[in-house]
């Protein structure tokens, strides 16, 4: 029999601890602390042992919730993986396999006058979603009414949930299923959603967010402004985070973007955003459908729920740094996917312009305008519109600037679309540019024909 001097001594495994404190409380000698720093490999706080008082009474490790956290060496074990202990989940069907989309002909339609939520909602039933997650916030509401009243005839999904937060969360279920699914929104409840964003982005998640942008900051007003440019651009939650933004100008684009959206979300397995301000939103328009939709497969990755899929697991969490670095690593690898293959813009009367005018959404719309009034007048103007905003279109742009002499980008927000465009010179190394003038309004305000032809004709472009 072991005397209280030669009793094993106890010794801790900190990957197996979750820092329960029950050994604290069952050691007499109070030989068991808390620890002060976390392990990696759990992110949580393992105890720690001062066992100058310790006489082996073992009653730390009876406490001991958690196989071989606390052990004593006297006891013969081998720390196992607890995959290789359990074995891999038992499964009587194949690996998984893609399910491919089917597309199905339409037949032909007269257009529809509709606004342009009205079109973004046409858009993604067309394209195979039939799962909405939202909030009301207006000036995007009506897109959310109009899924509420055409899902249930669709065998479709309809679900209005307590905040934006609940909404993000039900999407990431539902893309995680490897379903479409969408949601409607505006610029305080698009900030709202993105911590479920950054989730996404990072457990690859794929889903499709309409930000109507509304004035800011805080609360602002209802009008059309394009505020949240920058947030989409660069702040989609925290850490390494992008997804293609895509930026229409009509309710036309906001049907065909939207299906574009679908087409891109899982292609990479990631969120896509269509951002569109209060006026595109609400705007009437003539639209035409297009001659095919989509019945959409499943992806072999998704968690659908049944026997095929029960091996796969949706997650943004890598506890341990070199994993995480890794898989930010693959983020960065498809990032760079997206701007080699995904910058979209489109342009008016650029081939010979001397004056580049830069604007999307509503506001491009009176930059078109003001070009064909500048050419009227004998100068020779042009419009470049992003259609991308991320990726930034700069391939198209390149071989516009050789001629031009001037660039006025016309926006509704504070330089935030200038913003992106220096940024994407920068990184294309471009440093011989011409130079840069803007037309700025916020709140609600928009900049106007005649204002932005006043603009050039004042800077000399005449």
């Amino acid at each position: 029999m072991a005397t209280l001097k030669n009793r094993p001594q106890p010794f801790v495994f900190p990957e197996y601890c979750k820092g329960c404190e029950r050994c604290i409380d069952a050691c007499p000698k109070e030989c068991i602390h808390i620890g002060t720093e976390i392990n990696p490999q759990t992110g949580l706080i393992p105890i720690t042992l001062d066992l100058a008082e310790c006489n082996g009474c073992g009653l730390c490790v009876t406490a001991c919730p958690e196989p071989y956290g606390l052990q004593l060496p006297d006891e013969e074990f081998e720390l196992e993986d607890p995959h290789k202990i359990i074995g891999p989940k038992h499964t009587t069907s194949p690996k998984p396999i893609t399910i491919p989309n089917k597309i199905i002909a339409l037949p032909e339609t007269e257009p529809l006058v509709i606004k342009g939520t009205y079109a973004s909602s046409i858009g993604a039933l067309l394209a195979g979603c039939r799962h909405f997650f939202g909030y009301p916030i207006t000036p995007s509401t009506e897109g959310a009414e109009l899924m509420a009243k055409l899902l249930p005839n669709l065998d479709g999904v309809f679900v209005q949930a307590v905040s934006e937060v609940a909404t993000v969360n039900m999407m990431y279920g539902c893309g995680g299923a490897g379903l479409p699914c969408m949601t409607f929104t505006s610029s305080p409840g698009f900030s709202l959603m993105l911590e479920g964003i950054s989730y996404m982005i990072g457990a690859e998640v794929p889903g499709v967010f309409v930000n109507v942008m509304r004035g800011g900051p805080g609360l602002g007003n209802i009008g059309p402004e394009q505020a949240d440019l920058k947030l989409v651009c660069r702040g989609l939650g925290h850490g390494n985070t992008h997804a293609i933004v895509l930026a229409p100008s009509t309710p036309q684009e906001m049907l065909d973007l939207t299906i574009l959206a679908y087409e891109l979300t899982f292609k990479y397995r990631n969120p896509v955003v269509i951002v569109g301000d209060g006026y595109l939103g609400q705007m009437t328009g003539k639209v035409n459908l297009p001659q095919t939709m989509t019945k959409p497969g499943l992806p072999d990755w998704a968690v659908f729920g049944d026997e095929m899929h029960r091996g796969n697991l949706i997650c943004s969490i890598e506890l341990s740094e070199p994993d995480l670095e890794r898989h930010n690593i693959h983020l960065n690898e498809k990032y760079a996917q997206m701007i080699e293959n995904e910058q979209r813009a489109d342009t008016f009367y650029c081939d010979d312009a001397e004056v580049l005018l830069i604007g999307c959404n509503t506001p491009s719309r009176m930059a078109k305008g003001a070009v064909e009034m500048l050419r009227e007048k004998g100068v020779k103007a042009g419009l470049f519109r992003p259609v991308t905003v991320w990726p930034f279109p700069i391939e198209a742009l390149k071989p516009i600037l050789p001629k031009v002499k001037k660039i006025v980008v016309v926006e509704a927000s504070n330089g935030q679309l200038e913003d992106e465009l220096r940024l994407a010179l920068s990184h294309a190394e471009i440093r011989d540019f011409p130079e840069i003038h803007n037309i700025r309004h916020f709140g609600g305000v928009l900049p106007q024909q005649k204002e932005i032809v006043n603009k050039v004709l004042e800077l000399g472009g005449e």
